[in-house]
């Protein structure tokens, strides 16, 4: 199954999601007291959201864009401007595995536009692997994980280009997450990183970047892949306590838990 549930301590709870390939992002939304979530499948390029025991309430179809003449759609990631948080519904879907866009849709699905990283003075997208909705401050803005090209670039909610940064503080940013102010980026190449509400580096957690240097990784030997030792963060989430959980890139899964002390 696609999606596990598990509870605080990680037993689990449930399992649902047979039909789903890959089903690679994982969005959590709230909409009048309702929550919903996000998948997003890399391998049958469906967008789909759900409730939380698995049914399906909207499914988006592929981005109308040019591109996808001659390219493949392999999605990845989805982030919503919610309306809760005075946002007007929109969705926002990367493709990341594919033509490395990042298209817009309207709340009922309906495809709207396209950004590619061309639109400012950051470079062409290469792997927006992950996108998330920032409201850390009073004007929320589109963050974007620009994997291959080591950075975060910031759009506003309407697709225009504001900034990027990071070049000297990312290897390979797979997505954000955030509690508390600061903001959690796990990294493909073995690391956590941790920036403060104005996105100034604080720490990195767990380094571990030796062992991507290893042939087998991130699929090492069972002896490599140790408690304690971060491997191949691919996503991550907080709970209301702060808590940390880390999804790493190995074949069969591995779901860390961090303790906030």
């Amino acid at each position: 199954p696609a999606v596990l549930v598990f509870d605080a301590k990680g037993a689990l709870l449930s399992a649902w999601g047979d039909r789903f390939g890959g089903a690679h992002g994982l969005t959590l939304v709230n909409e009048d007291g309702t929550e919903y979530l996000w998948l997003t499948d890399q391998y049958s390029s469906e967008v789909v959201k759900t409730t939380l025991d698995g049914k399906p309430v909207l499914r988006l179809e592929p981005a109308s864009h040019p591109a996808y003449e001659k390219s493949q759609y392999a999605p990845t990631w989805t982030a919503v401007h919610e309306e809760r948080f005075g946002g007007n519904g929109d969705i926002w879907v990367a493709d990341g595995y594919g033509s490395h866009y990042v298209h817009r849709h309207d709340k009922t699905g309906r495809y709207v536009g396209s950004i590619n990283g061309t639109e400012g003075k950051a470079r062409r997208f290469d792997c927006p692997h992950g996108i998330w909705v920032d409201y850390r401050k009073p004007e929320p803005e589109l963050y974007i994980a620009d994997r291959g090209n080591r950075q975060m670039q910031v759009y506003d909610l309407e697709g225009k280009f504001k900034r990027a940064f990071g070049s000297d503080i990312f290897t390979s940013p797979c997505g954000c997450v955030t509690h508390g102010g600061k903001l959690f980026v796990p990294e493909l190449n073995a690391r956590l990183t941790v920036l403060d509400e104005d996105n100034h580096l604080i720490c990195y957690l767990g380094e571990n970047e030796e062992v991507c240097s290893l042939p087998e990784w991130p699929n090492l030997q069972s002896q490599l892949i140790q408690r304690g030792k971060i491997n191949s963060p691919h996503a991550m989430a907080a709970d209301v306590k702060g808590n940390l959980y880390v999804v790493e890139w190995i074949i069969g899964g591995r779901i860390t838990k961090l303790e906030k002390c």
